[in-house]
């Protein structure tokens, strides 16, 4: 059975970089060019650190074209116009992994990057060691990074997903790793080293404590206005505010459910800043807290990338009344029926076929979108249920829906935001078998 680490490496969320004439480095163009068609960016980048950009490039979700033959591969041609204009406007820091995007992510991130001088990028990468972390596997992983990117050092190296001790002492700490990684640091081919935190304040609390024996540079977390408010992000953040660590935001929209709102909710955003996306409010409360050293956005378009640009480049740190208004938002969004799902693909490839972020994602876009049928006293009830199931249908192949879980739990155990993945499956499931036989 393929496990999801495999997964990741094989299956068609990318199995190549475009071919040779794609991939040919090429001069970087000219940003007074590419700006033309953009809408006007005022002021600079901002920063809470210097020398950081506050806004971060996650390299997970590069786009991707179709081959003739049914591939997915990235777009090369898009990657580099994306790195250019970003670099262009300030950004400088750039999240990427061995294991993102069928393995194929850190060579396209290197091919768009390294058309620029080195000076104008910092590189964060990691050790993605899940299936294999004995010392001679992640040694090579490390090493392979460095000859990818064609440089003598990376600026921020992290150890890849972890949630508590145990963990980290597997992969890690009884590897015999962790001597060679603090060499390296030493020696200054990591500049900086941390790990991307996966887990509950407890998990936080044990790697802290080990802080004193390695020295955390910074440390990445989930954080957005709804874990903040109705979760584990202040505390997570105040933990690492308190022993002075700077902080790397990943999920600022929450697997980009923050930047689709419910109507409702979106409406009083709209309301109160009219000419400002939904979007823009997550990335405005990630930026107003003074130890984050960037926040990181996976844009795969360069409508995001403007958008975020916005927001950056002529800042603005919310007001009392505005995080008011957000702690009341987050409050009122925790009550809609949504999965707390963020599309990162570990609990995939199922071992029975589901689409299982697939499911999730069409289950969240009706209730945001408000096309999820409530009840048959419903106005237009027989339409909105017969569009309902063919949408699903279209969205998701039959043999991958959400009756074929047997419950075998695989998933469980790698969901990082640890959703109760059959639950909410059978959850879904009863939804559209009530609407199948109309008993809603």
């Amino acid at each position: 059975m393929m496990n999801r680490r495999d997964f990741i490496r094989t299956a068609g969320t990318g199995a190549a970089v475009l071919g040779a004439a794609a991939c040919a480095p090429k001069a970087a163009k000219s940003a007074i060019e590419e700006a033309k068609a953009a809408p006007e960016l005022k002021g600079e980048m901002a920063q809470n650190y210097p020398g950081v950009s506050l806004l971060g490039y996650g390299c997970m979700r590069w786009p991707q074209i179709e081959t003739e033959d049914g591939r997915k591969v990235i777009d090369q041609d898009k990657v580099n116009e994306m790195v250019d204009f970003a670099i262009a406007h300030g950004v400088n820091y750039f999240d990427a992994s061995p294991t993102y995007i069928g393995g194929e992510c850190e060579t396209a991130t290197s091919i768009a990057l390294n058309r620029h001088p080195r000076e104008k990028w910092l590189l964060a990468t990691k050790l993605s060691n899940f299936s294999n972390w004995t010392l001679e596997n992640s040694k090579k992983m490390y090493q392979e990074s460095l000859r990818i990117y064609q440089t003598d050092h990376i600026d921020y190296y992290l150890l890849h997903s972890i949630g508590n001790r145990k963990t980290f002492d597997t992969r890690f700490g009884d590897t015999g790793i962790m001597p060679f990684l603090l060499e390296e640091r030493k020696k200054g081919h990591i500049r900086n080293l941390g790990f991307s935190f996966h887990g509950p304040v407890d998990g936080m609390k044990e790697l802290l404590e080990l802080h004193e024996t390695y020295h955390w540079d910074f440390v990445q977390i989930q954080m957005n206005y709804i874990d903040w408010f109705e979760g584990d992000a202040e505390e997570l953040y105040r933990m690492l505010d308190e022993k002075e660590i700077p902080v790397v935001i990943m999920e600022p929209l929450l697997g980009g459910k923050l930047g689709n709102m419910p109507a409702p909710l979106a409406q009083r955003m709209k309301e109160r800043e009219p000419k400002s996306s939904i979007a823009s409010w997550a990335f405005r409360f990630c930026g107003s807290y003074p130890r984050i050293l960037t926040v990181l956005s996976g844009m795969s378009c360069m409508e995001h990338l403007q958008d975020n640009l916005g927001t950056y480049m002529d800042f603005k740190p919310l007001g009392q009344d505005e995080l008011a208004m957000l702690d009341d938002i987050a409050e009122t969004f925790k009550k809609y029926p949504l999965v707390d799902c963020t599309g990162c693909q570990y609990c995939m490839p199922c071992p029975y076929g589901i689409d299982i972020p697939g499911i999730f994602s069409f289950y969240n876009k009706t209730v945001n979108e408000a096309t999820y049928v409530t009840s048959q006293e419903q106005k237009g009830y027989a339409h909105a249920r017969r569009k309902y199931l063919l949408a699903y249908n279209k969205a998701i192949p039959t043999v991958r829906q959400a009756d074929h879980c047997i419950v075998c739990g695989q998933c469980l155990k790698e969901c990082p935001q640890r959703i109760k993945i059959p639950t909410e499956l059978k959850k879904i499931d009863n939804y559209i078998e009530a609407l199948k036989q109309e008993t809603l």
